[in-house]
């Protein structure tokens, strides 16, 4: 059996990390089994449908490296493959399926299914009740030539239950009872409900897996009825394991980004997302953690997914972002910095010539501590603009005083004649040498000059700072400091 999946978004908001989750996961497996990877746009509610989350869908997808075989801009053998393109083959099935005597025609009115609804949340029982079920042919008929609006709807079985064998969690029973009451098939302005739509095109597009979260589960015994229905077998089903929070909750905003087109402004890159994305819920062994989406083409296999909730580590995504960041040479990580420059304000849009070389010198110095690409913006804003005010205090080191702190910034100007003639290793044990005949450490000496210069005790190695800021405005930083601690000083 060649294997067919599908990834299957509705357009009505941003792509996600648990719908990018299972997009992933139909991808490789089909990649790994030499399938087809279908992608199918079910837009059949018009009033939720947004063209923006549409493109959204189409930029992830292109920004991540995911590639479909059938679907919007490829075709294939069973279009269309956007779900509005397919209305009078749904209109055709359900038709069916009344003729069958496996579904009905409903004329109540959106008045009589709202009173149903405020009579049955003060009780038990909820749903429709089945109404039009018991009508007579003949009032059917009747109402059918006045013209009477209606939808049609699916006759679930009120007794016995329906049992289906999913590949990660075995044997799934449900009471009939349990089911959606005679759900809606086909409303009534000709467009089908999600259930239709779906089980009639994963049949007739012949997809032989589906993939999908475990909270489509409660839907499944609906689906399976209709497969039944039809005489059609149905698709081998897998639920994949939840994606949770660290509270344990399912993943939402309240616990940070979610949208994929948000870890994508911050600054993360497609590989590790891709990447990290993929373990949540699969596993290769006990110890690898780093793919390639090339090996996870290769590597991917149901086998070693796990029936445990995924939990989303923001941290450990950072970690990946982090390793990848570093993988990639100085001018490939100077292309992806330069428009996150721009955009966060760090350098002006266009940049000159000369911003960009500065920018482009300055990659090695901050590559090991950026997390996510936007994290440039406060590494290097010292380097671009004036340093931003700071407390007096900041710069007198521990166990040490203004005055103290005023000789050692008085020492390190005159330390700093000739520095930018000489390499980074003579400026080093010049510094030492300093610090030793100041009889002081290393860093109470390079305290006061990190804050000096760059506003804060915490930034880039400070000697390759200092090269690429230049003499006059490093020099021109450490007279501010001076008048600073000159004012503390003043103040005793």
């Amino acid at each position: 059996m060649s294997v067919r999946v599908r990834y299957a978004p509705s357009p009505t908001g941003l792509q996600h990390i648990g719908g990018l989750r299972t997009a992933l996961f139909n991808y490789f497996f089909a990649r790994s089994q030499g399938g087809t990877f279908i992608l199918r746009i079910e837009d059949t509610d018009r009033e939720r449908y947004d063209e923006r989350a549409l493109q959204d869908l189409f930029e992830t997808f292109e920004w991540l490296g995911i590639t479909w075989d059938e679907g919007p801009g490829k075709g294939g053998p069973y279009g269309p493959y956007f779900q509005s393109e397919r209305k009078e083959l749904y209109q055709e099935h359900a038709r069916l399926l009344v003729e069958q005597g496996h579904a009905y025609r409903c004329f109540c009115t959106p008045e009589r299914l709202e009173q149903l609804r405020k009579e049955r949340g003060k009780g038990r029982a909820t749903g429709y009740d089945r109404h039009c079920r018991k009508l007579p042919p003949d009032e059917v008929e009747r109402l059918l030539a006045e013209g009477r609006p209606h939808v049609i709807r699916f006759k679930v079985p009120v007794e016995g239950s329906t049992v289906f064998e999913d590949y990660l969690l075995g044997r799934v029973e449900y009471p009939n009872a349990d089911v959606n009451p005679d759900p809606v098939l086909l409303k009534s302005d000709g467009f089908p409900t999600y259930h239709l739509a779906n089980v009639v095109d994963d049949h007739l597009m012949r997809i032989t897996h589906i993939l999908r979260a475990q909270e489509w589960i409660p839907s499944t015994p609906l689906h399976v009825l209709l497969y039944r229905a039809f005489g059609w077998e149905h698709p081998v089903y897998c639920h994949l394991p939840m994606v949770l929070g660290p509270d344990g909750q399912k993943l939402s905003k309240r616990h940070g980004a979610t949208s994929v087109q948000e870890f994508r402004r911050m600054g993360y890159l497609p590989e590790a997302v891709v990447n990290y994305v993929s373990l949540l819920g699969w596993a290769y062994d006990d110890s690898r953690e780093l793919f390639t989406r090339e090996e996870l083409e290769r590597v991917f296999t149901l086998e070693k997914l796990n029936k445990s909730p995924a939990v989303f580590d923001y941290k450990k995504l950072e970690w990946f972002n982090g390793v990848y960041i570093r993988a990639k040479t100085d001018e490939e990580l100077f292309a992806l910095l330069l428009p996150v420059a721009e955009e966060t304000g760090l350098l002006p849009s266009p940049p000159t010539d000369e911003e960009k070389e500065k920018l482009r010198l300055a990659v090695p110095i901050v590559k090991e501590r950026l997390k996510v690409l936007r994290d440039v913006k406060d590494l290097l804003w010292f380097l671009f603009h004036e340093v931003p005010e700071y407390e007096p205090a900041l710069l007198v080191p521990k166990k040490l005083d203004p005055p103290a702190t005023m000789r050692i910034l008085t020492a390190l100007k005159e330390e700093l004649s000739g520095y930018w003639t000489r390499t980074d290793e003579e400026n080093e044990q010049r510094m030492r040498a300093l610090a030793e005949r100041m009889g002081i450490k290393l860093g109470q000496l390079l305290m006061p000059l990190r804050v000096a210069v760059t506003g804060s005790t915490v930034s880039p190695p400070l000697l390759e700072s200092i090269r690429l800021l230049g003499a006059e405005e490093t020099l021109q930083r450490i007279d501010r400091a001076l008048e600073k601690l000159s004012s503390l000083t003043e103040g005793e």
